[in-house]
């Protein structure tokens, strides 16, 4: 289960869980344990030392996190040309190895990004159109009281207007890995098709693009993959790799697909799988098999190339200029708790956040077990944060607040 909300605590994707040890973790003992390592990094060829607040200011906000219980952070920022590296906490709780901002970690719901962008490639060539309908392109496969797939557009999918229910919010897909049974389900592959079908089984809660109607749903996502692939004729994960991946030069990303270990270097992943309280038993969730999360949550990258394929996303180095305004074209978020602004909106894939009065970033989060990130890139690309912990318990108020320590 993915949680792609940017910044609130949700389900997330699942995968293997392999159990961290035979004694007890609590999120007690955690947040009275953890150290602090932290570090600045901006070496390197073409690279300036980040400005002054961050010492003080995104890097307190990492060590503070920590502090707070989550096992370790890592983050990267750019400001023109200057980069920096921030880390605090550990990567490992039995070896209290320290974690380090090159390394892979499962980014969520932040690749929807890129699954939005390969559809607005694909419509530059001219392969479909924003405004063809998901029965043009899936016949027959949307089906359930309420639903009118004729009427739900690829754009409904990729902005959150379908109407279509999230799959993560099943009570009975949730429970398959929560607390002790996420060891028996870890490795399970789940076809696309499936994890449609779970959504199908609700009725739909709104119909697509009804005014005042918004919501969050994986399930678009995992629709508009199939899609990717119907149209292109290729894999999903092919086709981000043809699309982003390879003209980008993004070499610490990957689309995993069913493969449910991490490739190095990495952090251990740890979750308390939904249990709450601060004695919520902290397991090892590192290895888990992503296709519960496919193009809605599946990827696996770095902080360093989230940044650059967001900088330049945002840029409109990407997208040519008439899928880049589709980009940017937003509706408001609507019926949403959690962090984020009360003016809040959705483009494709992004979203643009109010952080405070005059204060705007486009971006997104995302959570899967074991793994919480956010990007958040300036309306002109030049400035850009991406962090990501390896806990996925509490903390969604101190990311919010190393956010605007960044940018605000």
């Amino acid at each position: 289960m993915t949680d792609t909300h940017p910044a609130r605590r949700a389900p997330t994707a699942l995968t293997s869980l392999t159990m961290f040890a035979a004694t007890a973790l609590t999120v007690t003992a955690l947040t009275m344990t953890a150290s602090t390592a932290a570090t600045g990094d901006s070496s390197g060829p073409g690279r300036e030392p980040g400005h002054g607040r961050r010492p003080g200011g995104t890097q307190a906000a990492l060590e503070e996190i920590v502090r707070q219980g989550t096992p370790g952070v890592i983050a990267e920022t750019r400001d023109g040309n200057r980069t920096w590296r921030g880390a605090a906490g550990v990567a490992d709780l039995g070896t209290r190895r320290p974690r380090s901002p090159g390394e892979r970690f499962r980014v969520a719901s932040m690749t929807k990004p890129f699954t939005a962008t390969v559809i607005l490639k694909l419509e530059a060539a001219g392969r479909l159109s924003l405004g063809d309908s998901v029965e043009r392109w899936l016949p027959g496969l949307v089906r359930g009281e309420g639903y009118h797939p004729e009427q739900i557009t690829i754009r409904h999918l990729l902005n959150h207007t379908s109407g279509i229910f999230n799959y993560n919010d099943d009570e009975a897909f949730r429970a398959r890995y929560a607390g002790d049974e996420f060891a028996k389900n870890r490795y399970t592959t789940i076809a696309p098709r499936e994890l449609v079908e779970i959504a199908l089984g609700h009725p739909a809660p709104f119909q697509p693009g009804e005014p005042g109607h918004w919501g969050y749903s994986d399930t678009n996502y995992i629709l508009a993959g199939m899609i990717i692939e119907r149209a292109s004729g290729h894999g999903y994960a092919d086709e981000v790799g043809r699309q982003i991946i390879g003209p980008l030069g993004l070499r610490g990303t990957e689309v995993p697909g069913t493969k449910p270990t991490l490739p190095r270097p990495h952090a251990r992943h740890y979750s308390t799988l939904f249990e709450d309280g601060p004695d919520a038993k902290i397991r090892d969730v590192t290895e888990l098999n992503p296709s519960v999360a496919w193009a809605a949550g599946q990827i696996v990258s770095t902080t360093h190339d989230i940044n650059t394929f967001m900088t330049r996303l945002l840029r409109g180095r990407v997208l040519e200029p008439a899928q880049q305004r589709e980009l940017l074209a937003t509706v408001p978020v609507r019926g949403e708790d959690g962090h984020g602004g009360s003016e809040d909106r959705y483009g494709l894939g992004i979203r643009l956040f109010e952080l405070a009065p005059g204060c705007q970033v486009w971006g997104h989060g995302g959570m899967i077990p074991g793994s919480a990130s956010r990007t958040a890139v300036s309306a002109d690309g030049r400035h850009a944060l991406t962090m990501n912990r390896n806990g996925d318990w509490g903390a969604q108020e101190l990311e919010d607040a190393a956010v605007r320590a960044e940018f605000c």
